[in-house]
């Protein structure tokens, strides 16, 4: 009996103890900060938020805004003049001189690695003459990314009043930094040196300060692609940080945090997305999306024009489903290729995207020809060489029937001459 209620005792607790870990993996995690976003970073959904929208002083996350501008805006070779404020930037500087001649590169990773104000006000200049012109590029460029709750001032993060952003809006400004391969490499260098310069005879020593790709840190976290901290004591600690996965990579915002626990706390909102959703490919460019009918005689195969990718949870057994928006294309002509529709996507009953759809023919109004099968080109070229054969009998075969009435002809002239001749000669003798 005794050994029977152990047994019951134990097979209890694992259950139980089974039941925690499941609960613990799709619940998401307790993070300290005030402003929180967990994105995919292909699709942009969001996988979990606290205080998305609500606008706090970002510090010197400010950066990757700045490191965007110079990637779409300079060449990493391009060389620098530093001008005469630069030097003087309040805070984390590497000590960069003036009239010093560095390259966007050395000062990209100034900024990304070391957190230098001296670095981005020298690159702010150079893009735009100054940093109040540069600080409009920003606000500029981050309305395009579809930031509605962002004002930048300088390009750094140093504490202003009225410098303020939200954590969606700096995922969609990290969203747009990780399509440049130069960030994951710069953001990914543990140490990196800049070289003497006629101004600088010592080399400049910068040190990755993201603990997450240092693989001697207990933060370090597999995977990781760039981070960047933030503090100042009114905007408190900020991080941000992205990190990839089986193909799948996700942001992480953390704003406004008083108690410091960023570290972790990102580590544990990458494990929570990566344990609990999937990113998965919903039609590939290329793939037949069916047939579209203009009227009783004429269809147009479509084609997807792009990828699409949706984030599916783990649990999920729902697909999503699409509905093209109809439009008449009876009088309009286009191309094999051409994007001629759209398509609204759902899933779980909710709008996720639209998919651009293309034709799969050539077409216009007056002339159709549309080819079987799934290899439209080949079979349009196959009928074209038809085509070309039956063209070249049929001017074999009027060629012939010339050759063959001139051959006549002449004959028939032949037997005039011959017949007049013998008339005359016929005369001749009867005289």
């Amino acid at each position: 009996m005794r050994k029977i209620f152990i047994f019951l005792l134990t097979f209890i607790l694992f259950i139980s103890l089974i039941s925690h870990n499941t609960k613990a993996k799709s619940s998401p995690p307790k993070v300290s900060a005030d402003g929180v976003v967990l994105m995919d970073a292909t699709t942009g959904d969001i996988l979990y938020s606290k205080n998305k929208d609500s606008k706090y002083p970002p510090a010197s996350t400010t950066k990757i805004m700045t490191a965007l501008l110079a990637l779409e805006n300079c060449k990493l070779d391009d060389v620098v003049t530093v001008g005469k404020k630069p030097p003087f930037a309040d805070g984390s500087k590497i000590c960069i001189l003036k009239d010093e001649k560095l390259t966007v590169k050395d000062l990209l990773y100034g900024l990304l690695l070391q957190s230098a104000n001296d670095c981005a006000e020298a690159l702010a200049e150079h893009i735009s003459g100054s940093t109040e012109e540069f600080a409009k590029l920003m606000n500029k460029r981050a309305a395009e990314l579809g930031c509605k709750n962002t004002n930048f001032v300088n390009p750094h993060g140093l504490y202003d009043d009225n410098h303020r952003t939200s954590a969606l809006d700096l995922a969609l400004i990290l969203k747009e930094l990780t399509k440049y391969p130069e960030y994951k490499e710069i953001s990914t260098t543990s140490m990196y040196y800049i070289e003497p310069t006629a101004k600088s005879k010592e080399k400049r020593p910068l040190w990755n300060k993201n603990k997450l790709i240092q693989k001697n840190s207990k933060y370090y976290y597999e995977g990781c692609e760039g981070g960047k901290t933030g503090y100042t004591i009114q905007s408190k600690h900020s991080y941000v940080a992205i990190a990839s996965r089986n193909g799948q990579r996700l942001i992480a915002i953390l704003l406004h945090d008083s108690e410091r626990t960023y570290w972790s706390d990102v580590r544990k909102l990458f494990d929570y997305g990566f344990d609990n959703f999937t990113l998965e490919s919903f039609y590939l460019e290329g793939d037949s999306l069916g047939d579209y009918t203009l009227n009783e005689n004429t269809k147009i195969p479509l084609l997807c024009a792009e990828n699409f990718y949706y984030v599916k949870g783990n649990t999920s057994t729902e697909v999503p489903q699409f509905k093209i928006n109809n439009k008449d294309l009876n009088k309009e002509s286009f191309k094999r290729g051409d994007n001629i529709l759209t398509a609204a996507v759902t899933y779980n009953n909710e709008a996720i995207g639209t998919l651009k759809i293309a034709s799969g023919v050539n077409y216009s109004p007056k002339s159709f020809l549309m080819p079987l099968g799934n290899n439209y080109d080949d079979k349009f070229l196959n009928i074209l060489k038809i085509s070309g054969y039956v063209v070249s009998v049929l001017l074999a075969i009027v060629f012939i029937l010339r050759i063959r009435k001139k051959i006549r002809d002449r004959k028939r002239r032949k037997n005039r001459k011959e017949n007049t001749l013998y008339m005359y000669n016929s005369k001749t003798r009867s005289k």
